[in-house]
């Protein structure tokens, strides 16, 4: 079953394309501090 409907897919799926374009963006030291606070708020688990 998909939890999203399609309005709420759609606007997921825009948000994930500005969110990667805004990533490329970033230096190392800014991804380094986004990974450390992604990993710290368990939004990244390795």
């Amino acid at each position: 079953m998909n939890r999203f409907n399609q309005t709420d897919e759609r606007r997921r799926d825009e948000l994930i394309r500005i969110i990667e374009h805004s990533v490329e963006k970033l230096t190392l030291a800014e991804l380094e501090a986004l990974y450390y606070d992604m990993t710290t708020k368990s939004f990244i688990n390795d």
